[in-house]
């Protein structure tokens, strides 16, 4: 039986992920893994596998999240069908290939990745960099590349990559709103492949909690999952209606203070 001051972490942890995914398009992964690591980590979890088990499970919680949110962002006629195609293959291989990655890292380091890598979103979120005006969205190679980039990173972060990809559009002269709109879409493929990855390296695990299926943990997926959906819409409605300048610097705060909570709980004393 699960305590009822977890399952309210769970789902408090979902509505703010899914809210974020929406408004943002950065998957709630940054959201997601820093609280399940605390939370696994207060539930007695074996330490060496807290970090996996969080990540996995984040993984498939953005698989149904983007794709709430997208249907949103869709209905806004703000999703790029042509870019999300052909960002698609590479994502789907970087995905596998950062999954596999991830099962053979060590917690401490794949921690120390994931820390660093919310760091960078957060600072490139305050900073707010402008594109050159004369730049554009690169051919089908170059955005197949860019994909497996992305799909490499998004797996080893368990995110729906938005972190890079809606940078990347908007550093290739994409309007702001088209760019979190196809960044909803592109975590589908992303958390789709990634799911896969870290329910295949964790199969059999011998030292897993019950109630895990490979890396992801059923529970805490199903009850973030309630909350997560049903905020992502209201997000992604919240993201035609206002500027999020002040609103990205917010969540940059939120990201540098939850890296700051997570390393705190696997290395505190």
């Amino acid at each position: 039986m699960i305590p009822i001051d977890v399952v309210l972490a769970y789902l408090a942890t979902g509505a703010v992920a899914g809210f974020f995914a929406g408004l943002l398009g950065v998957g709630g992964g940054v959201v997601v893994v820093p609280v399940l690591t605390i939370i696994f980590g207060a539930q007695g979890f074996p330490a060496r596998e807290v970090l996996h088990l969080a990540l996995g499970t984040s993984m498939a919680t953005i698989l149904f999240t983007s794709l709430s949110s997208l249907r949103a962002h869709h209905a806004h006629g703000a999703v790029l069908w042509p870019v999300m195609r052909r960002l698609t293959p590479g994502i789907l291989l970087g995905t596998l290939f950062g999954a596999q990655l991830a099962a053979r890292i060590s917690s401490q380091a794949l921690s120390i990745f994931f820390v660093a890598f919310m760091i960078m979103v957060a600072v490139q979120m305050i900073a707010n960099l402008r594109p050159q005006p004369t730049r554009s969205l690169p051919g089908r190679g170059g955005l197949g590349l860019a994909g497996g980039v992305i799909g490499t990173v998004a797996s080893l972060a368990a995110m729906g990559g938005g972190a890079l990809t809606v940078p990347y559009l908007i550093w290739c002269n994409v309007r702001p709103h088209q760019a979190i709109g196809t960044s909803a879409a592109v975590g589908l493929p992303i958390a789709l492949g990634g799911t896969l990855g870290y329910l295949w390296n964790g199969w059999g695990h011998p030292e897993l909690p019950a109630g895990s299926l490979g890396f992801l943990y059923l529970p805490a997926l199903g009850i973030i999952l309630v909350a997560s959906v049903l905020a992502a819409p209201l997000g992604a409605r919240l993201a035609h209606r206002l500027p999020v300048k002040v609103l990205k610097r917010v969540f940059a705060g939120l990201l540098l203070i939850l890296s700051a909570k997570m390393l705190w709980s696997l290395y505190g004393t």
